[in-house]
Formats: C-alpha cells, structure tokens, sequence
C-alpha cells in the first residue's frame, strides 16, 4: 500500500505542474434557505459514507467520527432527533442507542443524486423538524438503457465494486443498483489502527473493553446494498413511484465504545402516487406510503472481556408513514394542505453467552417495546408580492408514547409549530432573506425508558430567527446568514461517568454565522468557499455543575476548494480547517481539543466516452486529529477519561468507472 500511495503522489503532483484539473458542478441552491449538493454519486467515490461527502460539501455539517463507516453528523450543534433526515420522502431511525447505526448509514453515497439542507425550523411537512432537515434524494431511472460499473482501491486495503443499470419505455422504468464492499481498520496520522489507539489512550490497561488478542488484526466491517426503483406512469399527469433499498451491513468495529455491531441490517419500502391538474383546486395530489426497519445486535464478542462470556444488546427499530398532500392555486395564493401520521416503534433485549458451549442466558429487556404514533395536519401558503417571496407553514401534531410495560408512563404531546420566511429580490443579482420559526420535538423511547429509567421530559421547542443576503458581482457570488436559536426545555445529557446517562430538560441558547459561496476564475479554475461558526449556551448550569458550555457545539470551521479544469483532465484541491475546540462541556465529557487542517487532492480523467479513472489522496500530510467529542449522551470506554477516536491518516484511492 505505501508503494501505491508513493506512485498515485507522484501522477497527482505531475497533474498539478501540467495545470490540468477539474471545475466540478457548481451547487447553487433553488431556494435561498436551502443547500443543494448535487451529483454526488459522481463526485463522492472515495466511500459509501455520505456523512463525509455532507461534511466536505456543507460548512455546517461536522462529523461525528465513530468507525470506518456509519458515522453521524452534528448540524448546527444539533443532532439524533434534533435534526430530520429524509431519505426519498421516507424516514428510517437506527436501532442502537449508542448511535452506530445513524439515518445517513443506511444509505450510500453511490445512490445518492443530490441532498438538499434546510438550515432551521422551516419545514412542516414532517414530524420533528426540530433544527434543520437532510433530504436525501438517491438516483431515478431512465427511459434510455444505461448503466455504470465501478470498481474502487484504496489504503487499510479498502475494496469497492458497484453497479447500475436503468431502462424503460415511455411508461415504465426501471433502476437497479448494488454494492459490496469491505475495509480494514484504518490508521490515524500517528500510523496507529484501531487497538494501537485503545492503548495509546490507556484502555488496554485500565479496562476490558480493549480488542482480543484474536481480534486484534479483525476487518473494520464489510458492507452489501441494493437499490430497487420504479416508476410507472398512468398517464401524462400521474404515476406510481415504488422504491426497495436494502443494507447489510456486518461486523463493524466501533473501537471507542464497549460494544461492536454484529451486523446491522436495514431496509427501506416505498410507495408513492402522485396526480395533477385534478381540477380547480388541485394542481397536485400527493400519497405517500413508507415502511423502514432496523436489525441490530452488538456485542461485546471481540473484547477481552468476552473470552469466555459475552454480552449481546438486540436492538430493533421500525417506522411506517403515511403523508397526504394536496396543492392548489387560490387566486394569487399557492397553498398546500396535508396531513401526515407514522407510527415509531423502538425495543431491545440483551443476553449472556457462552463462548465454550455456545448457551445463552435469560432474555433481559433493555428497552420496553414503545410505540410513538404522530398525527398532525399541515399548511403552507406562498405568495409573491412584486419582488417579495412570502412562505408560511404551519403544523399541529399530537403525539401518543405507549411503552409495553406497565413500570413506565405512557406520555403524550401537542404541539403548533409555524413559521413565515421571506426573501426580497432587490435585483437579479441581489436577494434579502430574513425567517423566524417555531417548531418542537418529543423524546424518543431511549431519552424516557431506557434500562430502569421512566423519566418524565417535556418535548423540545426551538425559537428561532435567520437573516442573510445572496449578492453575485460578475463571476463571484456570496451568501451569508446569521441565526438565533432559543431552545425551551431542551433535552440533554447529565453525566457523572462515562458509562452513566441521566436526561433531562434544560433551557439554551445557539446562535452562529455562516459565509459560502463561489468564484469563477476564468473559463477554467473556479474556487468554492464556506465557513461556519456556532456557540451554544446552557441559560445556567446542571445542577451540581458549573460549566454554561453547551455540548456538541462544533468549533470555526471553513472549506475550501480550488477546481481546474482542461479538456478531458480535471482536478479539485480542498482545505477543510477546523479551530480548537476549546469551547467545550467538560462537566459532560467533552474535553478540549487541538485545531487541524487537512488537504486532500483529487484527479480524475475521461479517458474515453465511457471509461474514466479517478485517483485521490485524503489527508496528504498524514495529519494525527480528532474530529469528534465526547459527549456523553452516548457511552464511551475510558477509566474516568472518555477514549477519542482520531480520523483517518492519509488516504489514497483509485476508482474505475465504465459508463454505457
């Protein structure tokens, strides 16, 4: 591997002297409240991680680093159920309470054709739009017969094969994609894997939690999906929309928390029919159906303190959804109205086995069986004034929570959320956008009913206020935004210990600025530019504490790309720093860490109208960084000091792509 990383340096370095390098798409939003980030399927080859393609791509989206795979994003300071991610108008929430199985897992960046980001409480369609929605939009399919195969290389003997074939007629199409791939563990700038950081941190000798001498040299996961879409059209005004997406994904290895995932497997249906011009008062008429499910058993089989027994945590998770949406136009007024309802439901059981003989314990319930079903109506109304676009949405949701034990307390929750966003057109190349929101979130069944818990939390409710401007001078444009994020009794984690979690509601404050934009050089180099900063407040502190920090508020943090393009070759040099995080509650875990900046260098060439190769090197100077905290709302290894799990060291990769 150092040999392949030695050559691919020296082709990426003669790329850079000949000046031959790449302008990718340029992600200009449809709506100013809105981050577009499209053809990711394309530009996003490295992994099928789509939480490191949105933390490259979106200055406000940092990663929550875990594993090799499955790795989580913070928005905004905010994430789990603080932000809503949507995956093609369906809704899938990992099974595991210590967050190795998040939403942007369960789909891959090589069926991903765009993510939209909306920053905020402006959305009302769907349930818990607390901060800010992810709606991840994965490829449609063609009439016209085409297809790719890729196949991908890189460090920690990573391995990748995909592919994708679409085809139809003028009323049917059909896609079909499917991958498999598998990594070793990787190295952190300080050339240590997995176990090497575990004894760098001390856990190998002041825990049990350290990897087997068995285990030591284990794959970091291997991984298998398929997508499956149709689309059926009736007529020249309505269609049938039906989607399958299936993830298996096994043994992956989550080295900084006392458990591993034995596999976790996910499926996601969908159905969808749609119907315009119905008549007056219906330009469209939307149905959507979904149904997802979550697999997932961890275990404590890898460690050493499951030589001789190991503990399993069976957690499974499933939701189905039902949204009804109806469009008109009521004289200069576009008006929406909906109504949406799902039913959550969350459980888990752990057991003791026998390494020798294989026998299992007694079933112990981790979590009571609970049922969250949401009903709610929805309105949205715009209207243009002459240069001013008005939006308003509102929504009201009532919310039962049923857990199957008679120890805990059912809850229930209503709620209004509303919000009016509005942006003036000063000119074309010139628009004013200021929104002020109020929206809310209930407590999902781990927050209430956990292990012996029953905790009584009031649903979270986020005011909020955003304003900005979009101005383009000639060839550069800029965007910028400022927000204010009140949060009433916000739900959070109050922590003694890394293996302790005690929720409870709390009042605080976030507030931040964001900057990004574009600059076109020329007809051949253009620059793409972001950056975000947030701070986050506690109003005063737990009770017992004395930090006012709030946790997971991540540091200044700016991206930029260089992008050259010439003929067939096209190149993107990226800097992503990230100031130290000193702003941190220590009271619950986190600690402070030191400020990076990486570089990573990608050159891909169209060879041929149907071939193309792609050669990448991630972290060039091998830098030694953690992107993540450690906040304890999870549960961590550590003798009374939490194990941080650095990123990835350098990273080279090749990709071959055949197109038909």
């Amino acid at each position: 591997m150092k040999k392949f990383i030695y050559i691919l340096s020296i082709v990426t370095s003669s790329v850079l002297l000949a000046n031959e390098v790449e302008v990718p798409t340029v992600n200009i939003s449809e709506k100013v409240n809105t981050k577009v980030i499209k053809s990711i399927s394309d530009n996003e080859i490295k992994s099928a991680d789509l939480a490191e393609a949105l933390t490259q791509n979106v200055p406000s989206i940092s990663l929550v680093r875990r594993s090799g795979i499955a790795n989580d994003i913070i928005l905004r300071g905010q994430k789990k159920d603080n932000i809503n991610i949507i995956i093609d108008d369906a809704k899938i929430y990992g099974a595991c309470p210590n967050r190795m199985d998040p939403a942007t897992s369960h789909i891959l960046s090589n069926n991903v054709e765009s993510v939209e980001v909306i920053e905020g409480p402006y959305d009302v369609e769907n349930f818990g739009t607390l901060s800010g929605k992810v709606k991840i939009n994965t490829k449609e399919p063609t009439k016209e017969l085409q297809g790719e195969v890729n196949l991908n290389a890189g460090s920690f003997n990573y391995r990748k094969a995909s592919a994708t074939i679409s085809g139809g007629t003028d009323r049917f199409k059909l896609l079909i994609s499917a991958s498999t791939e598998k990594s070793d563990q990787y190295e952190d700038g300080n050339g240590n894997d997995f176990y090497e950081q575990q004894v760098a941190n001390g856990i190998a000798s002041s825990t049990t939690s350290e990897y087997s001498s068995d285990n030591r040299n284990h794959e970091a996961y291997t991984k298998k999906t398929l997508l499956s879409k149709a689309i059926f059209n009736i007529d020249d005004s309505s269609e049938i929309k039906l989607s399958y997406t299936a993830n298996r994904s096994d043994n992956v290895l989550y080295p900084n928390t006392p458990m591993d995932a034995d596999y976790d497997d996910s499926n996601i249906y969908t159905f969808g029919y749609s119907k315009r011009d119905l008549g007056k008062y219906s330009k469209e008429l939307n149905l959507d159906y979904y149904y997802s499910n979550v697999d997932h058993p961890m275990s404590t089989k890898s460690r050493d303190s499951g030589k001789t027994m190991y503990l399993t945590n069976h957690m499974k998770s499933s939701i189905w959804g039902t949204k009804f949406k109806n469009s008109m136009d009521i004289s200069d007024y576009y008006v929406t109205l909906g109504v949406d309802t799902s039913v959550r439901n969350w459980k888990g059981e752990s057991h003791m086995t026998s390494v020798a003989t294989g026998a299992e314990s007694a079933f112990t319930t981790t979590l009571t069986s609970t049922d969250t079903t949401n009903k709610a109506i929805f309105a949205k109304v715009e209207k243009d004034i002459g240069k001013l676009n008005l939006e308003f949405g509102s929504r009201y949701d009532h919310t039962n929570i049923d857990p199957d034990s008679s120890a805990k307390t059912n809850r229930k929750y209503n709620s209004l959320s509303a919000n009016i966003f509005a942006t003036y057109n000063f000119d074309n190349n010139t628009k004013y956008f200021v929104g002020i929101g109020k929206s809310s979130r209930v407590p999902d069944a781990r927050e209430l009913y956990y292990g012996s818990t029953n905790n009584d939390l009031d649903q979270t409710k986020n005011y909020e206020a955003d304003i900005g401007f979009e101005k383009t001078i000639g060839d550069f444009n800029i965007k910028t935004k400022l927000f204010y994020s009140v949060l009433k009794d916000y739900i959070y984690n109050k922590t003694t210990s890394p293996t302790t979690t005690q929720f409870e509601n709390i009042d605080a404050k976030i507030y931040g600025a964001e900057i990004n934009g574009f600059y076109l050089m020329g007809d051949s180099f253009s620059l793409d530019y972001g950056i975000a900063y947030q701070r986050g407040k506690k109003d005063e502190p737990l009770n017992g504490q004395s930090d006012k920090d709030l946790a997971e508020i991540t540091p200044l943090k700016g991206n930029l790309a260089l992008n050259y393009e010439y003929s067939i070759y096209k190149l993107t040099a990226e800097m992503i720093a990230v100031d130290n995080w000193g702003n941190n509650d220590s009271d619950n875990g986190e600690q402070e860490l030191g400020g990076y900046t990486i570089f990573n260098l990608k050159y891909k060439n169209s060879i041929t109208k149907n071939f193309e190769i792609t050669l990448g090197i991630d972290n060039i100077f091998d830098k030694a960084y953690a992107s993540t905290n450690t906040y304890n709302d999870i549960r961590y290894v550590g003798n009374g000091k939490t194990e941080l799990l650095n990123d990835p060291g350098r990273y080279a990769y090749i990709n071959l792509r055949y197109k038909f």
